[in-house]
């Protein structure tokens, strides 16, 4: 293929293609042609082939015409090529049926040599089957020889019979039967082994029995040599948590049943704190051997320490927690949430102390991941005991956010009694006597709750109708419920009619929403001193990070300032109302005047002095409660809104008195008359009436403005447009 790409005539170097792409194995013609139409037209890739077509062709004349000879010579050179292939078939066929038969003879000679290897493999199998079954037959004999042995030797001399080399054997023992146990699994099925099965349980319960009883000898003689001796063994055979489930039958479990009874902890107040120190003292007292031979102690040398023990998670504490279970099943009862806070505290504390006993970090991970440690925890109800807990949060809550509105204990900072108690929940949740550290996530919950709910609660109030009672006469007919002078009236009328379709809406005095405002301020600046409180109980649990309790807080604060507004201009709006219920008396004025003879006015009237008491008693009565820019805030809206109704009503007066003014003077040049006395005066050629009555109105005004000035010399200029 090489050669017939050299062959290919070379075209001029105008070409858009390369002459070779015609040769090439996987050559397509529409990729050829797309890919020729990225670089030029199809027109000039026409001229290009037509090009290359007539270099090709002369190309092929030229060749023809080069081996012309050869090309007329073809057929004749091959004349009797028939006859020589024919000669050639009979010898390749003999080829071919020796190649078969060699074939089929080396094919038989492969076969019988698998067959040899196979059968060698067999019986190199059941060979080391025999050796196994022998080693074994070999190491029961020798396990039971010694037995024997130390049988015989136990009836003659057994006074002086050492339990430091009975440990010495029964390692050796030990160490013999790991290589049977090795081997019988090796030899696992075959049927001699099933009638060496019964010897070897024998030895494996007189190793096991033998084991046990100088364990116990060594704990109780507290014997470091005889104890080592015992635990290497058990590693060896691979029955560690054998001897340290019989470490906890033993040793631990008669302990935990005499110290672990309803006798011990009702015996004292502190009975429960007493039973745990006591479980706290076996560790120090029984369990120092073990500890110092398998290096859970601090004192122990590493040299002669045997690893792959740990008693205290494997033995001590499963029995701790199935005596706890057992013997005392009323510690984890939820239904008195006092008792079994403290219960709960209690045991959290004694689980800590326990985990500090552990000699590293590795066995307190193990302690923490031991089934018995997770069924400790799960035993204690913490869900039933939280709800328990916000029923008694919640339900005293509630029962604060009531339509009665009273006052806060004395000693409160607060004035209300329901935000008394909001700041009294929020406190309990985060408390000493509450706090669980597993339940932190469901208490911050609820104080984002409590929170909440007082906001909404506020939210309420702002929208209740006011009224002009005070709080102590506005708490007795709500609590009594029918004792409203309109809601007596309502059930008068429609006595007999059935049941009320629904509930008068309860109102509430402008003094309590002074009081709402000023616990909701008192609320706001103490949330970082809550957030203070939290931060502890919070790292307890290994919370670092506070940005996003802060975040919350700032959330919930933001929430509680959203109300401000609209209980601010309640608050406003009552006031205003109160002043101008006084300064509507300016109505009244053009009817003390006019045509009533009466004398010129030289003094305000009795109303404008009555018109900022509602002002000058929010001022001395509430400022101990609230800030003095909110009071001044109020101040000024009341008073800014009062007086521009003031104004308009004064300039209502003004207007229509002179709209009668004009009509009598109209009156009179219709009738033409001598207009004398056109408004009616007084006495005869002296002030008229529509004068005194702008006289007096002036004098009003001009008395309120000296009022408001010598009351608030700092007030806004331009925001009283009487001129205060």
């Amino acid at each position: 293929m090489e050669k017939s790409r050299m062959n290919l005539p070379k075209g001029p170097d105008t070409l858009c293609f390369d002459k070779d792409e015609f040769m090439k194995d996987d050559f397509d013609v529409d990729h050829f042609v797309s890919d020729c139409r990225k670089r030029v037209q199809l027109e000039e890739l026409r001229d290009d082939l037509e090009l290359y077509y007539k270099l090709l062709k002369t190309a092929m004349v030229e060749l023809i015409n080069k081996d012309y000879a050869d090309f007329v010579n073809l057929s004749t050179n091959l004349v009797g090529m028939d006859k020589a292939l024919h000669q050639l078939s009979v010898p390749l066929g003999q080829l071919r049926e020796e190649v078969l038969s060699l074939r089929s003879s080396i094919s038989e000679g492969i076969q019988a040599v698998d067959e040899r290897v196979s059968k060698q493999e067999d019986i190199r199998e059941k060979k080391m089957c025999v050796l196994r079954l022998i080693q074994v037959i070999r190491s029961v004999e020798k396990i039971e020889k010694i037995l024997n042995s130390q049988g015989s030797k136990e009836t003659s001399a057994q006074e002086e019979r050492s339990p430091l080399l009975t440990g010495q054997i029964l390692e050796r023992i030990a160490t013999e039967f790991n290589q049977l146990q090795f081997h019988a699994v090796q030899s696992k099925g075959m049927p001699l082994l099933d009638k060496v099965r019964p010897r070897i349980a024998g030895i494996t319960a007189m190793l096991q029995q033998s084991l046990e009883g100088l364990l116990l000898e060594g704990l109780q003689t507290s014997d470091v040599d005889i104890v080592r001796h015992c635990l290497r063994t058990y590693a060896t055979i691979d029955k560690t948590r054998d001897a340290e489930a019989l470490v906890g039958q033993v040793l631990v479990k008669p302990y935990v049943d005499q110290v672990i009874t309803e006798q011990t902890v009702e015996s004292h107040p502190n009975g429960l704190q007493i039973m745990y120190n006591k479980l706290l003292e076996f560790v120090p007292h029984h369990c120092r051997l073990l500890r110092e031979v398998t290096g859970g102690a601090t004192s122990s040398e590493k040299g002669n320490t045997v690893p792959g023990y740990d008693f205290l998670v494997n033995s001590v504490w499963p029995e701790i927690v199935r005596g706890l279970e057992e013997n005392l099943p009323s510690l984890f009862n939820p239904g008195d949430p006092d008792a079994f806070h403290e219960k709960y505290s209690v045991s959290m504390d004694f689980v800590r102390t326990f985990e500090r006993q552990c000699g590293s970090q590795a066995s307190v991970r193990r302690l923490r991941a031991h089934p018995a440690y997770h069924s400790f925890n799960n035993k204690w109800n913490l869900p039933v005991y939280f709800q328990i807990r916000f029923r008694e949060i919640a339900g005293a809550l509630e029962a604060a956010l009531t339509e009665v509105l009273e006052d806060a204990p004395a000693g409160s900072p607060y004035c209300l009694a329901a935000s008394h108690h909001t700041w009294g929940s929020l406190q309990r949740c985060w408390s000493a006597q509450l706090f669980l550290p597993a339940l932190a996530h469901r208490l911050w919950r609820l104080t984002l709750q409590v929170l909440a709910r007082y906001s909404v609660f506020v939210g309420e109030l702002s929208l209740r109708p006011i009224s002009n009672e005070s709080a102590k006469d506005i708490k007795k007919p709500l609590a009594a419920g029918s004792k409203d002078p309109s809601a007596t009236h309502g059930n008068s009328e429609d006595q007999g009619s059935g049941p009320p379709e629904a509930k008068p809406v309860a109102s509430v005095s402008s003094t309590q929403l002074v009081y709402v405002a000023a616990d909701l301020d008192r609320l706001q600046e103490q949330l970082p001193e809550l957030l203070e409180m939290i931060k502890p109980k919070l790292e307890m649990i290994g919370i670092k990070n506070f940005s996003s309790i802060s975040a919350a807080l700032e959330d919930s604060r933001r929430s509680l300032a959203a109300c401000v507004p609209a209980l601010s201009s309640r608050i406003v709006q009552d006031l205003s109302e109160s002043c101008f219920g006084y300064l509507r008396s300016a109505l009244e004025v053009p009817r003390l005047y006019r045509r009533t003879n009466k004398e010129v006015p030289t003094t305000a009237s009795s109303y404008v002095d009555s018109a900022l008491k509602p002002l000058h008693q929010l001022q001395s009565g509430h400022q101990d409660k609230l800030k003095p820019a909110i009071i001044r805030q109020w101040l000024e809206g009341a008073l800014s809104e009062s007086t521009h109704k003031y104004y308009e009503t004064v300039s209502d007066v003004l207007h229509s008195v002179k709209k009668m003014e004009e009509s009598l003077k109209r009156l009179k040049q219709a009738r033409k008359t001598n207009p004398a006395n056109p408004s009616g005066s007084g006495g005869g050629g002296g002030m008229s009436d529509d004068d005194k009555i702008r006289l007096q109105l002036a004098l009003d005004v001009e008395h309120l403005g000296e009022q408001c000035k010598f009351s608030w010399p700092v007030h806004r200029r331009g925001s009283c447009p009487v001129g205060c």
